[in-house]
């Protein structure tokens, strides 16, 4: 019996070696009917072309963003959003409009767009005052005056800056070289319209950075909490590209208009 056991092992053994060193089959290529450069010409700018010197870098970033999106900010957004009403977080989002609206009116002067800011300083100041600090935005709710959109990026592509290579940002996403250093313009106005504000409700040192850093977070929280996009949820392979060509036509729109 135990002769019998030990033939059979043996047969096993032989059989599952002569599978594993088998040769594998490999069928005939098959050649390609056309060649791609029937389709694709050196010469000719196609739709989803962009000029993105640093593929392979931004690439690295947006899936890095992808992972930090998926296990840190979203659990955080999610968390917010069960532990404050809908109220709440519409106030909040109404706050940080509020706050920002500097950037639309200094821009919209920039540009000589005068309509938009005469608008913006409109909703500056209702907002700021019935609005109760901005918690509440009776100008568009009441008066149909609507927010604008105008940043330091647009401002330099109205001055015929071109948008430079194509930029992934950590964390903050798409962008490009004159969008990057138009959000470092924006950011720095901000932080001293923040600085002058404390100052003039008397918060400083301590306070106030705790207080900055605060508002910051929960800023961050606000605006990937009020964006509806989610990384990998397009169902195209080629997401990346269509991220790209989608960004940078929103803004020429933006710029345009």
């Amino acid at each position: 019996m135990k002769r019998a056991l030990s033939l059979m092992l043996l047969a096993m053994a032989l059989i599952f070696a002569g599978c594993g060193t088998a040769p594998v089959r490999k069928e005939p290529e098959i050649p390609a009917k056309r060649p791609v450069s029937e389709y694709v010409k050196p010469d000719v700018t196609y739709t989803i072309d962009a000029y993105d010197p640093w593929e392979s870098m931004n690439r690295r970033i947006y899936n890095f963003n992808a992972i930090f999106d998926e296990y840190v900010f979203l659990p955080v957004v999610r968390g917010y959003e069960f532990v404050l009403p809908d109220v709440a977080q519409t106030g909040i989002s109404n706050f940080f409009k509020n706050l920002t609206e500097i950037s639309n009116l200094t821009n919209s002067l920039l540009q000589f767009k005068i309509v938009k800011a005469v608008n913006t300083l409109g909703r500056i100041v209702i907002n700021s005052t019935v609005g109760l600090a901005g918690l509440i935005d009776v100008a568009a709710t009441v008066d149909g005056i609507e927010r604008e959109n105008e940043d330091f990026g647009q401002t330099l592509g109205f001055y015929g800056l071109g948008p430079g290579p194509y930029l992934v940002l950590p964390i903050l996403g798409p962008s490009s070289v004159r969008d990057t250093a138009g959000l470092v313009v924006d950011t720095v106005v901000y932080n001293l319209m923040m600085s002058e504000l404390f100052h003039q409700l008397a918060i400083y040192d301590t306070e106030k950075d705790v207080l900055n850093y605060g508002l910051t977070a929960l800023y961050a929280i606000d605006k990937r909490h009020t964006e509806s996009f989610r990384y990998f949820m397009t169902g195209s392979p080629f997401e990346y590209e269509l991220i790209r060509r989608l960004y940078l036509l929103k803004r020429e729109f933006l710029i345009d208009n």
